[in-house]
């Protein structure tokens, strides 16, 4: 009676285990991983080693399995800080206001999300329009919002859709789906190309890029540049994928646009070799002590503003999930305190309310202050 009583406890976690076995491999969310011929042509850069890609700079994840175990509790707890408990002030966005405009304006859909208008065309920076940043709603907390200031098919053509990373919070399966139809040509870091054709994207629409790589589509020019941070959509393939920031540039402006990654001497290089920006989309959220190195805390965010040599800056990264332990305003009041000790000038406009690029308006409104 007891070995069978025993038996019961074991039979469970085999089951969960052939569970989730099933489900990461048939799951299309996880998408694919570069092939073995894409990982031979890795194999002789100089930052892949060991079938991973690698930091520029020692990276301390701080986070193995036994401390990860640690933290749910703490992760999971109740806080009622670490999101809105009022309605936010989401613009919407009138799709005929999009069509053929004459400002080059940029639109921030929360997190790292944005339509950028740039000389007549129409860019998307890592579209996550998806209700939960994971692979099935269970495993996630989800948006912050119900509804975005404009849904994907209300969208103009999308000239180009520029990917930072593979992580489920930046490259949204349901999303890449429902664009894959008005998308002329998506740029990914290398290997991330594997997760779109696994997804229906024929190989022709995508260009993979590594580190420094430069490239000119539709007159506008696109670099992709380091960061310090990681990929990996499934249990065993952290590191497979290439992560990056963005330089884009039009015939007046200069963007850029960092992904996520920790604080690091790539922002003076990347500034040295690209810039001064009229704007940096700098990631400031979802940050902590145990993981400080991938993910920037609020004063280097400043900090990284400056080394760039960015004429203003605006946080990103924030605003739309809970994926750390902070409270969901934390980021942008320590960074608001931070830059103006460094002179820097913070854009914080609403979800959805157009950024004039070419103006010179502050948009400064505390709109995360409950009214």
């Amino acid at each position: 009676m007891i070995r069978n009583l025993l038996f019961i406890p074991l039979g469970l976690i085999v089951f969960l285990v052939l569970s989730i076995g099933l489900f990461v491999n048939i799951s299309p969310q996880f998408g694919s991983n570069p092939s073995k011929e894409k990982q031979a042509v890795f194999k002789k850069l100089p930052h892949y080693s060991d079938g991973k890609f690698q930091n520029l700079i020692p990276t301390e994840m701080s986070m193995d399995f036994g401390k990860s175990l640690r933290l749910l509790p703490e992760f999971f707890k109740d806080d009622p800080s670490r999101q809105p408990d009022f309605e936010l002030p989401i613009k919407k966005v009138d799709s005929l206001e999009l069509v053929k405009s004459p400002v080059n304006k940029l639109i921030w859909f929360g997190h790292s999300a944005f339509l950028l208008q740039l000389d007549g065309k129409n860019i998307l920076l890592d579209p996550m329009f998806g209700d939960v940043p994971a692979p099935h709603p269970w495993l996630g907390n989800e948006r912050f919002f119900d509804e975005l200031p404009i849904e994907i098919e209300q969208l103009p053509t999308i000239d180009m859709v520029l990917f930072s990373h593979d992580h489920y919070d930046h490259l949204d399966y349901e999303s890449v789906i429902r664009l894959k139809s008005k998308t002329k040509r998506f740029f990914v870091p290398l290997g991330v190309g594997s997760h779109l054709e696994s997804w229906g994207i024929p190989s022709e629409n995508i260009q993979e890029m590594d580190w420094w790589d430069e490239t000119n589509f539709e007159n506008i020019q696109l670099a992709f540049a380091p960061s310090r941070h990681f990929s990996g959509r499934g249990l065993t393939n952290r590191f497979s994928t290439l992560w990056g920031s963005w330089v884009i540039k039009g015939e007046n402006e200069n963007i850029y646009f960092s992904g996520d990654g920790g604080y690091g001497p790539h922002f003076k290089e990347i500034g040295e070799k690209y810039g001064p920006f009229n704007l940096a989309l700098l990631e400031c959220g979802q940050y902590n002590e145990n993981w400080k190195e991938i993910h920037m805390m609020p004063e280097e965010t400043a900090q990284a503003g400056v080394d760039i040599g960015a004429e203003q800056i605006m946080p990103i990264h924030w605003g739309a999930f809970r994926l750390a332990m902070h409270s969901w305003t934390e980021p942008v009041d320590r960074l608001l305190i931070k830059a103006d000790e460094l002179g820097v000038k913070v854009q914080t406009p609403l979800i959805g309310e157009f950024f004039d690029i070419q103006g010179e308006k502050l948009y400064d409104q505390k709109w995360w202050i409950k009214p």
